[in-house]
């Protein structure tokens, strides 16, 4: 298992600045919950991880078996080598590829290609709709079964740890609480690390361990444990309407 810890981290889009000294720990096995209302900082965060966007100081550290590695001097492709997988949000699927095809995709990295089988029955076993739908195209299956999808992908690098970015977004209620339900399992069947971010506060607290507040790019609130983000009042206020 491995643990994520950022410290100071700021971060933008050209001379446009997002994220301002963000500090944040994600503890090996816990799922970390990043809440907040869109335009906040939380998939600018999420992209800083994966590699995506190249922070303008501060820290992101890897702590693998004891060994830290610098993952703001890293490229996407070394990050996924470090065991690091992404969903996106929109999924970012391959729409004329099949299920089964865009999951052979997700076991790009090489610790990943001597597993694929046995990643592969593990994502059907945790999303039986896509073994139905193994043959059928991505693009044209539902909001729903494409999550799985996205998400079963990111499974099939045989990470150590997930970023999960907006899981919930276009997905009836009934589904978020399912796909929520998938994440929460993830933690204790495969001991990943897990960092969501996530604006559906009432789904994100049923399995995070712990989370954190993003408003205007600063960390506002950062919770012990569940119950300590449960009952703070800024969740209440935004989130709860109390």
């Amino acid at each position: 298992m491995v643990e994520l810890v950022i410290k100071d981290l700021v971060a933008g889009y050209g001379n446009v600045s997002v994220l301002h000294n963000v500090s944040i720990d994600v503890p090996e096995g816990n799922t970390v919950a990043l809440l907040g209302t869109n335009g906040n900082g939380k998939s600018t965060l999420m992209k800083c991880v994966a590699g995506l966007i190249k922070p303008t100081s501060g820290t992101i550290r890897l702590i693998d078996e004891g060994n830290e590695i610098d993952l703001a001097s890293c490229s996407p492709k070394e990050i996924v080598s470090h065991g690091i997988a992404m969903v996106p949000e929109g999924r970012r699927l391959f729409p004329l590829l099949t299920v089964e095809e865009n999951l052979y995709l997700g076991a790009y990295r090489k610790e990943a290609r001597d597993k694929i089988d046995e990643s592969m029955a593990f994502c059907f076993e945790l999303f039986p709709r896509l073994e139905e739908r193994r043959t059928q195209k991505a693009g044209s299956m539902s909001g729903g079964e494409q999550q799985m999808l996205a998400v079963a992908r990111a499974l099939m690098s045989a990470p150590k740890m997930l970023l999960i970015d907006e899981p919930s977004v276009g997905l009836a209620p009934i589904l978020v609480s399912q796909m929520i339900e998938k994440i929460g399992e993830l933690s204790s069947s495969r001991g990943l690390t897990i960092l969501m971010a996530e604006q559906n506060f009432n789904q994100a607290i049923k399995i995070a361990d712990r989370g954190y507040i993003i408003v205007h790019g600063e960390i506002a609130f950062a919770s012990k444990d569940a119950d300590d983000l449960r009952d703070n009042d800024m969740v209440k206020s935004y989130y709860l309407g109390t």
